[in-house]
């Protein structure tokens, strides 16, 4: 309940909708409970009494009561609609906003697809069930409330007839619920599933169709989508219970009070008109309790939504900034001291052991190593994308961790192993370094990057539409404009992770020498190849997570086993004339 009055509480501007609305509810029912009593009235008196202009007038009323609940039915819907809407807004705006302040690791407990779900099947599921639910959840309780006033007024004996019905129904709907409520919470699970299949496969068409794997995606999704249908069915098949035992329990009723108040007529003791009118209220008692059994496997669903989007929410932000944060980054030094990592705390092995580095401000440092050797993880340390597990890592002579972190991100730009472009233009794309960047700028960053190469022969220039992901550029395109954004923001600390593995070897001798002529600027290059790092002021070595070595050029190829491997595997070709670059 707790989740569900905070979710309530994302209703905001909204609640004022949300009380007319409820508000509106109460006032249709009123006018729709009027109506059974005029009906008996115009039977035992106007019909009885062949009165004419008293069934007119009565009529007359009827009338005006259900036009009145129509107009309020109507304004009802219109606020209902706005405040159910509203509330969905808000709830995906909070997702996204609250995904925004993770930290890498915060992202490492939620697959990307079940966040897209949580913010929009979950957050629909809470907006439908609102919409739909907001109306007989208020109508119900205050159709139940009057009706039985009513028919008791009406006939207190036939009134106890219906009322030994009432607790089969609540047993009957208690189990249907108790049964369907942790069906839904692995419905969405299998939603999160499809999901996933689905982003999966568009991601990677590229490579499907290449490798003519097309049938394997088509059965790996029908097995999936088979799975969904085959969970949605065990859900739904108790769920659709309610209606037909509320259906049962509502005709035996008015079964049993049709008996005994013919009996009753036939001995005098009941008029036809009083009959009719509780069977009437009996009717419309039996349908609020069909829309307040609705209701529950609506809110059911919904609280399985909720518990989803609170974990969005309630995620502890793993990195923020602390209070009175530094908020400029003094000059490009970088150092490790004594630092270990690890990316879960329950983890057996450490990323990264007793790394001791020092790198100096303007100087040009190159990171070699095996896969899964930790270059990554240990450059993801300096703009503070993790924290570390022991020790400290400082930029400009302070911890990271005394910093804003939007400062210090914006003092170390990295261009990452995996080129993220974004859907729009090259001008929209390059301004995410410098959203004020003029065309100049732009440009002079696209010439040091060697984006000028291909930007001319771009239908539109800096107006050309890359498409979605950068789509309509290639791989070592795509590179150079990521080092173009980069060099935009004029950082501190500019990290290179193994950026220009898709260009050539003269593109990225021209690269390199561009770069050399940044003064002032700490550059950190993780690359595969020696030739990347070869003129590094010095070069680190790591091997499984630890400073291996570390030297120029000249210094590693006299000394270092492991350098001198590399080395040889690069420029004289592998065993068998194999795997080397020549």
């Amino acid at each position: 309940m707790g989740e569900l009055k905070r979710i309530v509480s994302y209703l905001g501007q909204y609640k004022r909708d949300a009380v007319l609305g409820m508000l509106l509810v109460v006032v249709e029912s009123a006018f729709e409970m009027v109506i059974p009593i005029l009906m008996a009235d115009i039977i035992d008196v106007g019909v009885a009494n062949r009165d004419t202009a008293y069934i007119l007038r009565q009529g007359t009323y009827m009338g005006v009561c259900a036009l009145l609940a129509l107009v309020t039915g109507l304004l009802y819907a219109r606020f209902a609609a706005r405040a159910s809407y509203g509330l969905g807004a808000r709830l995906r705006a909070a997702e996204y906003e609250r995904v925004q302040e993770y930290a890498f690791s915060n992202l490492d407990r939620f697959e990307t697809s079940s966040l897209v779900t949580r913010m929009t099947t979950d957050v629909t599921v809470i907006q439908n069930a609102l919409n739909a639910g907001f109306r007989p959840m208020v109508r119900g309780p205050v159709m139940i409330v009057i009706g039985f006033g009513m028919a008791f007024y009406l006939n207190a004996e036939l009134a106890l007839v219906f009322l030994c019905v009432t607790p089969v129904m609540a047993v009957a709907l208690a189990l249907i619920v108790r049964r369907v409520g942790p069906s839904y919470g692995v419905l969405q699970a299998t939603v999160d599933k499809l999901n996933d299949r689905v982003q999966e496969m568009l991601t990677a068409v590229r490579v499907v169709k290449a490798y003519v794997r097309g049938d394997y995606e088509r059965a790996q999704f029908a097995q999936v989508n088979e799975g969904l249908a085959r969970t949605s069915e065990d859900t739904f098949r108790y769920a659709v219970l309610n209606v037909p035992v509320l259906q049962v329990s509502m005709y035996t009723a008015t079964t049993l009070i049709m008996w005994f108040g013919g009996q009753m007529i036939l001995g005098g003791g009941l008029a036809v008109g009083e009959l009719t009118g509780l069977l009437s209220y009996v009717m419309q008692i039996m349908n609020s309790l069909i829309m307040i059994s609705n209701v529950f496997l609506l809110l059911t669903r919904s609280l399985a939504s909720i518990h989803r989007i609170c974990e969005v929410l309630d995620e502890p932000v793993a990195l923020s900034s602390p209070e009175g944060a530094v908020t400029e980054v003094r000059n490009g030094a970088v150092t490790f001291e004594d630092v270990s990592f690890k990316y879960r705390a329950d983890a057996r092995e450490h990323a990264l052991e007793h790394v001791t580095l020092t790198i100096p401000a303007g100087s040009t440092v190159g990171i070699l190593g095996g896969t899964g050797s930790g270059k990554t993880t240990l450059v993801q340390l300096i703009p503070r994308l993790y924290d570390v597990t022991a020790g400290r890592v400082t930029v400009g002579g302070l911890d990271v961790r005394a910093y804003d972190l939007a400062a210090l991100r914006d003092a170390v730009a990295i261009v990452l192993q995996k080129n993220v472009l974004f859907s729009g233009t090259v001008r929209e794309n390059l301004r995410w370094g410098n959203a004020d960047a003029s065309d100049e700028e732009l440009l002079a960053a696209c010439r040091q990057a060697r984006v000028d190469e291909f930007l001319d022969r771009l239908p539109g220039g800096l107006d050309y539409d890359l498409g979605q992901g950068g789509v309509n550029v290639s791989g070592g395109q795509k590179q150079r404009l990521c080092i173009a954004r980069a060099l935009l923001k004029s950082p501190k600390v500019v990290i290179f992770d193994d950026s220009t593995s898709a260009v050539d070897t003269a593109t990225e001798a021209d690269i390199r020498e561009s770069l050399a002529a940044l003064h002032g600027v700490t550059k950190i290059i993780i690359a595969q190849r020696v030739s990347s790092v070869v003129g590094a002021d010095q070069i680190v070595v790591l091997d499984d997570g630890r400073v291996h070595a570390v030297g120029t050029h000249e210094e590693l190829l006299e000394r270092d086993g492991i350098y001198q491997e590399i080395y040889a595997s690069q420029t004289h070709g592998a065993p068998n004339g194999e795997g080397g670059e020549r």
